[in-house]
């Protein structure tokens, strides 16, 4: 079983819909989010003040899953936020893990 870190970069309004969304589902163990910066030739979806700061704000979600529950995943994404203009990059995950504290 291949592990993957899917992430998923949606605009700020999105954020609340998609992380409930999240947390909703059982195939979903966990999930990190951040603000980031988009940066892009887009500006016919930037915001005048974003077009002005060269960037547009955007949030990241990262989820590491087996690479066949990401791909139900993004299909499951795919019907419940068409239209939304979310964008994922699905990538494989050499390794994970924890630093233990002790």
């Amino acid at each position: 079983m291949t592990a993957c870190l899917l992430h998923l970069i949606c605009s700020p309004k999105l954020e609340d819909a998609l992380s409930e969304w999240l947390l909703e589902r059982s195939d979903v163990p966990g999930f990190t989010s951040l603000p980031v910066a988009g940066h892009g030739s887009s500006e016919h979806s930037m915001t005048l003040a974003e077009q002005v700061a060269g960037h547009s704000r955007r949030v990241m979600f990262l989820l590491e899953l087996p690479e066949q529950q990401a791909q139900a995943l993004i299909a499951a994404l795919a019907e419940a936020f068409r239209g939304s203009g979310l964008h994922y990059w699905l990538v494989p995950l050499r390794a994970a893990g924890h630093i233990d504290s002790t």
